[in-house]
Formats: C-alpha cells, structure tokens, sequence
C-alpha cells in the first residue's frame, strides 16, 4: 500500500503494456493504472477495485496488505469494468460486506453481477460515517456514466473522484509533484478530450456544484493516473476551463488524406497562407495520425480546415471518420472549411463542407478543389484561401 494522506492508502494496479483502451478506441502510449483505495479509520472502507484480468493480484494484494475480513464497506464509484472488474471475485470471498454506490450504480452493478449483494443507494450530500471520519457522497452523473459519484474524506480532505479529473497514464511516482509536468497535461487533455468532451455543458455545471459545497481540498485522487497533491484544484480549474465552449489554444488545425499527395500540396499551400497573416497551424495526415491524438488537437483547435480527395463520391475513409468522431464528441462551433483533389468527378471537398456544416461548425470559406495534380497557379490560390481563412479569424 501507498499512503495518500492521514490513512487513505492507495491499493491499486500499474497497467504499463496497456496500449488502447475502451475496445481499442482510445489509445494509451504511457499505459494506465486502475486506482483503487483503502481508507483505515474505525472502519476499513474500500474504495473502487481494478479491471478484472488484474483480480486474483488485486485480492491477493488486499487480504496480505489488509485483511479481506477486516473489510467493512465497499464504495463502487462507478461500475465500468475497469473500476468494478474485481468486485464479483472479492463479493465471492466477502459476500456480505455493504455496498455504497449511486441509484444508477445500483442498476448497473446488478446488471453486471447478478449478485444478492447488500447494496445501499447514496446521493449527493449524503454521509456515511466510518469513525473519526464521513464519507461524503457527490454524484457526479455523465463524468462519465450515469452511475458516476466521488467520494470526499473529511479530516484528510481526499477527494475520490473516479474517472474525473484522471489520466491513462503509468508513471513511477503515484504523485503529480514527481511526475512531468508536460506528461501529465499532455494525458489529461488527451482524457478529457477523447471521453468527457461530449459532456462539457455538465461538465460545467458540476464543477461549479463542487465548488459552491466549499470542501477543503487538499488531495484528488482519481482511478486512473496520478494522484494530484501539489495545488490539486489546478485540475477543477483545468476541466472549467475546458467546459467552455469556447475554448481553444488558438492555432488551425489542417487535417488531410491524399492519395497521389495533390490534396498534401493543396494542404501545404493553405497553410502558408494562414502564417502570412500570422495565424499558426498545425498539419496531420488523418491516414497515419493515431485518431485519439488527432481528436486532442481537434479539441484544442481555434479552427478547423479538412481536405480530401474525391473516392467513390466521396472522401477518403479516414477523413469520413474524423467527420464522424467530431460529430460524437460534440466539437462544433469552430470556424471550418474544407477543400480536396479530384479526378472523375469532385463531391469530396463539397461532402466534407456540408458535413462540417451539419455538424455545427461555422463554415467559413466556399469548399476549393482542383482537378488533378495543382498547378502553380492553383496553388497560389491555395494560399489564398488559406489568407481568407485566417482574416475572417482574426
């Protein structure tokens, strides 16, 4: 076990060869941990287990490091598989410990399990008292199941905040004060972006729900990722500000596919003529670019420009995908436009236009194509086009 703070132990497990996660949708280079804790008072509480290829270790580790006997209620914050994976092992050793969880936890652990279990619903505000210390229940719906809660300490002022506030990211040191900075950032803009943005509005709305409760803070201790100990409010304050709708780092992103390269030049051109008016960007090839990454730089963008070419009447696959992924996320509202080569005929640009369109983005510029190879010709007005761009940004 690894002390928190004030007998609040983390007991959980490093997934280093993790490399994609939510049936390989998302993926992970740093690997993962699967956070789970136990809080020592009066009463032993375990807070969350670990995903289920991890069981036998994971029960293993807590009846040496514990005492499977000593344990005297189980909070299951959120029911996904890798939080709740080990708990119809543990129940199977200790089936008459009390469950804490949500009215939707509720539903989803019987789902899973199909246990008689002694499960007790909580919502928000509500106190479970464990010695010198109450637990306190936070319902935290849509971050980001229905089933969501934290659990906040009082006297150690622990905030277990579930998938809030995480990172899929395996570190040596469980602490963000020991870690790299650029790391961490760089994995929970990644989280946030590629799993809470579809839920900013609620995002929003319960941050400020937190911090109108005016707990005392001094630890937040997510299930995945680092625990953060230095300034851990830096964090709420990073997810309000990533709620907003707004919100950007204000460069373009220009995402491609090519075939023969005419839409990489057309691409290229178009940048240079956003840096002539001073507005930077970014250019990824969505056929090679790992899609959790691109939709992170997405998420990030000031704007968005997307080009093809034209196959089968359309875009290419990987361009049609990001226009899907984008529409899922609910990332919308950005200034966008698109353009693309063709041969026989010349829907992909207009398809990539209208779509943006339809999924909410503020459609700047009129879609450009070329027939073929550009020439020098239609490649100044590439740079054109992206001048445009760049002035209606501005």
């Amino acid at each position: 076990m690894i002390e928190v703070k004030d007998n609040v132990y983390w007991v959980g497990i490093k997934d280093w060869d993790l490399r994609r996660f939510h049936g390989h949708e998302l993926s992970t280079h740093r690997g993962s941990t699967y956070n789970s804790y136990i809080i020592k008072d009066e009463k032993t509480v375990l807070v969350d287990t670990v995903w289920g290829p991890y069981k036998e270790e994971f029960v293993e580790n807590l009846d040496r490091e514990v005492g499977l006997k000593n344990i005297d209620y189980i909070v299951i914050n959120h029911c996904e598989p890798d939080h709740s994976g080990s708990l119809g092992y543990l129940m199977s050793k200790i089936p008459g410990t009390p469950i804490y969880c949500s009215k939707h936890g509720e539903e989803t652990i019987k789902r899973h399990f199909h246990g008689d279990w002694n499960l007790n619903v909580v919502k928000t505000g509500d106190k479970l008292n464990i010695g010198k210390s109450d637990l306190i229940f936070v319902e935290m719906q849509m971050m980001h199941w229905p089933d969501s809660m934290l659990t906040y300490v009082t006297g150690s002022n622990v905030v277990l905040s579930n998938d809030a506030f995480g990172q899929h990211y395996s570190p040596v040191s469980l602490f963000n004060d020991q870690v790299n900075e650029c790391e961490l950032y760089q994995e929970a803009i990644k989280y946030f972006a590629n799993i809470l943005t579809p839920f900013r509005p609620l995002i929003k709305k319960k941050i400020e729900e937190i911090k109108a409760l005016n707990l005392p803070i001094d630890i937040i201790a997510p299930s995945h990722g680092v625990i953060w100990r230095k300034n851990p409010l830096q964090i709420i304050e990073k997810y309000y500000e990533w709620s907003q709708p707004d919100y950007s780092e204000g460069n373009v992103v220009i995402v491609y596919d090519t075939m023969y390269d005419a839409t990489k030049k057309m691409a290229e051109a178009i940048g240079e003529g956003l840096l002539k008016n001073n507005v930077p960007y970014k250019l990824y090839n969505s056929s090679i670019t790992d899609t959790s990454d691109l939709i992170t730089e997405l998420f990030k963008a000031k704007a968005i420009i997307a080009g093809s070419c034209t196959v089968n009447n359309g875009p290419l696959s990987s361009i049609s995908l990001i226009m899907e992924e984008l529409k899922a996320h609910k990332i919308k509202g950005k200034p966008a436009a698109g353009f693309g080569s063709y041969g026989w005929s010349g829907e992909g640009a207009k398809h990539i236009s209208e779509t943006l369109a339809k999924n909410g983005f503020n459609v700047v510029n009129d879609p450009i194509q070329f027939k073929y190879q550009p020439t020098t010709d239609e490649l100044n007005l590439c740079v054109e086009f992206g001048e445009k761009f760049a002035k209606s940004l501005l």
